[in-house]
């Protein structure tokens, strides 16, 4: 299990004002000796691994090693490391905690995620966490901060060769609840579709808001992230870069070769 981190970079999706960040830094001042709080202004849920390329990023100092970036996770990742970090980078990056679970079908749009898959691209290690919690009841934030610390130590002792990053999500109970810590996967299931509602501005023009539909309960894969949760286990997944489908390798590749001209 890998020692004290010299140095670590934060970042979410929810903003820098989220109470989730503010418990994710109490978590790494237990594992590292200085903290590094690079988050966007404002809520990016749902920014996935999206960068900003048609304006520019504003990026404003709030204190010592804490910055508000006007822009995604993605774009906070790559504003530290490669301009306000860029003379000593971080040994980690963690993204979080996040308000909610990032499981199955959503972590394609989580910006959670998105900035730590953004730190892969960059080169450094990354974790993305979360914190399950049952509405309308408040996150149980203790239960990440209480089991987040010996996770990322571990996570961290791992061999950093690997391009993976890892995806940890806690589930929606106190924390001597927690039934353990288990690897899982993402399964499909857990969107159920989307909703547009339509609405009319003051000057009688439409605008619309966007929303996802979720059923976690379409996802019964034993081994899936939304089971973790149910069994009230913390749930950790590998992730990487590469979306190869692997199972229909070989007739995708007889269907091509069947097409080509002789």
């Amino acid at each position: 299990m890998k020692e004290r981190l010299r140095r670590v970079l934060l970042t979410n999706d929810d903003g820098i004002d989220a109470d989730g960040l503010a418990h994710l830094v109490w978590v790494a001042e237990e594992v590292a000796d200085e903290v590094w709080v690079v988050a966007p202004e404002q809520d990016q849920s749902g920014s996935s691994h999206s960068v900003t390329l048609h304006k520019p990023v504003r990026c404003r100092q709030l204190g010592e090693r804490r910055f508000a970036v006007s822009g995604t996770p993605s774009d906070c990742v790559i504003m530290a490391s490669q301009h306000l970090m860029q003379d000593a980078l971080p040994d980690l990056v963690l993204s979080g905690f996040n308000r909610g679970a990032n499981v199955s079908d959503s972590v394609a749009y989580s910006g959670t995620v998105g900035a730590a898959m953004t730190a892969l691209v960059m080169g450094l290690p990354a974790i993305a966490l979360s914190q399950a919690f049952r509405s309308p009841e408040p996150p149980p934030w203790h239960t990440a901060r209480t089991h987040a610390p010996e996770i990322i130590r571990r996570l961290v002792g791992m061999d950093q060769d690997r391009a993976v990053c890892f995806n940890v999500n806690f589930p929606a109970v106190e924390p001597d609840a927690v039934e353990g810590r288990t690897v899982c996967r993402q399964a499909r299931g857990s969107i159920a579709g989307a909703r547009v509602e339509a609405r009319v501005d003051t000057r009688d023009k439409p605008y619309y808001w966007f929303a996802f539909r979720h059923e976690s309960s379409a996802v019964t894969a034993p081994e899936s992230d939304v089971a973790a949760l149910r069994r009230n286990c913390i749930g950790i997944s590998p992730l990487n870069l590469e979306r190869n489908e692997t199972t229909i390798e070989a007739e995708l590749a007889a269907m091509v070769d069947a097409d080509l001209p002789r």
